[in-house]
């Protein structure tokens, strides 16, 4: 299974659409949340989800019946349903500790709201054409392929709308690669630097959140007289408050599409080229709390950046391994084994002292992790379709392809 996400094309009736379903999805939402913390969890007993399910009845058969609130019912049913889906999934991530206390959704953040077919999939035709479930066919700014799906979400990012829906189909690339032997990948962000790959490689990153921030910062001090709102007062924003925010908006996006088309662009490449990947284990939590690094290490993604290498290596046949965090990468001649203990951060050239070879500080902490040992390896993810049978390859039964190009060359001649 994987998902599919397109920009739609809406014309200004359309967007006045998607807007009220988004304002419907977001006012059902936190009129669960509302009602739902004022309740007396001693006189209802019972989990989150038998309480919301309780809230929706009150919802359906109270609330949307009153004369002011009328307006509810030009709205599709299906959004309310999945806003108190979603409700419940909030709840349950925050008793698993995945998650904190739900909170109100603001007007304005980023919309979405999640809409689906209470009679099975639907068929999408294909094309620059898309059907959705209560609302109608919508016209798409690039081409998606014939499919079924029957749950569709749409998002609002700035002033553009966008829908993903999951198509239950399984995407295989070629599972070949240049590179089969293991290879280190060490993250670091000195010297305009994103990482550095064992092999040499090194790859710059292009900071769009400090390319941004000058600009941001004038934006934000030019309109710092205007009547920005205060929901609290019930003071509303004034018209040019809202032609700022939606700027504001449009900057933070363009900022969030710099980053994310550079780090689909380099999972991709690394997945395609490399089979197997090592990882250092970083303490994001704890870099975080650097005032003076922070900002950049927010800006870099490091998080993201390992969730989509694993998903896409699983995907192209190949694997990711974890180092572990204490493992002294950085500290380790990758040329004797000599550990520097009393290694600086300042010092970006690695000098070993026992046999005096001289690398860059990153290189050799790439090279460090590519050769770290089975006991160092925290996690390993990766394709099972690699190795399932015991052999190096897929389809070979341990052979390579050149291998199996001479013997099929020679039952040829034989043939012959």
């Amino acid at each position: 299974m994987y998902a599919i996400k397109v920009e739609l094309k809406l014309n200004n009736a359309e967007k006045t659409l998607m807007n009220q379903h988004i304002g419907f999805s977001r006012f059902c939402y936190n009129y669960a949340l509302s009602i739902y913390n004022q309740l007396d969890h001693k006189q209802y007993k019972g989990g989150s989800s038998k309480k919301i399910d309780l809230i929706k009845k009150i919802f359906t058969n109270i609330t949307k019946k009153n004369p002011d609130f009328s307006w509810t019912k030009e709205m599709s049913s299906r959004v309310y349903q999945n806003a108190f889906r979603a409700l419940k999934s909030a709840f349950s991530r925050h008793w698993k500790g995945l998650g904190s206390w739900p909170k109100f959704k603001k007007k304005k953040h980023p919309g979405s709201f999640t809409v689906d077919s209470s009679n099975g999939v639907i068929l999408q035709e294909g094309g620059q054409r898309l059907k959705l479930p209560t609302l109608g066919i919508f016209r798409t700014t690039e081409a998606i392929p014939k499919c079924v799906s029957q749950t569709y979400t749409v998002s609002k990012r700035g002033e553009r709308y966008y829908v993903s829906f999951a198509i239950n189909a399984e995407l295989i690339p070629p599972m070949s690669h240049e590179v089969f032997e293991p290879v280190g990948i060490d993250v670091n962000l000195s010297e305009g630097k994103y990482c550095v790959i064992s092999d040499g490689t090194m790859v710059t990153f292009p900071k769009p959140l400090k390319a941004a921030i000058t600009k941001l910062g004038k934006l934000q001090y030019r309109n710092r007289n205007k009547q920005l709102g205060n929901r609290k007062q019930k003071i509303l924003p004034s018209n040019n408050a809202r032609k700022y925010y939606k700027k504001l908006a449009r900057l933070h996006k363009k900022v969030a599409d710099t980053r994310n088309d550079f780090l689909e662009k380099l999972t991709t490449s690394l997945a395609r080229k490399y089979r197997h990947i090592k990882l250092e284990t970083l303490n994001l939590k704890g870099m975080m709390a650097n005032g003076k690094l922070a900002l950049h290490i927010a800006d870099a993604s490091f998080y993201k950046f390992k969730t989509l290498l694993i998903n896409k290596a699983d995907s192209h046949g190949g694997f990711v391994e974890s180092v572990n965090q204490w493992y002294p990468s950085s500290k380790l001649c990758s040329n004797c084994g000599h550990k520097k203990s009393d290694l600086k951060l300042s010092e970006r050239v690695y000098k070993c002292e026992k046999c005096n070879s001289i690398l860059d500080r990153d290189l050799n902490s790439a090279i460090n992790l590519k050769l770290a040992a089975g006991e160092h390896i925290t996690n390993r993810v990766g394709s099972t379709r690699i190795k399932a049978c015991g052999h190096d390859t897929a389809d070979g039964h341990g052979k390579s392809c050149n291998a199996r190009k001479q013997e099929a060359n020679t039952k040829v001649d034989n043939f012959g």
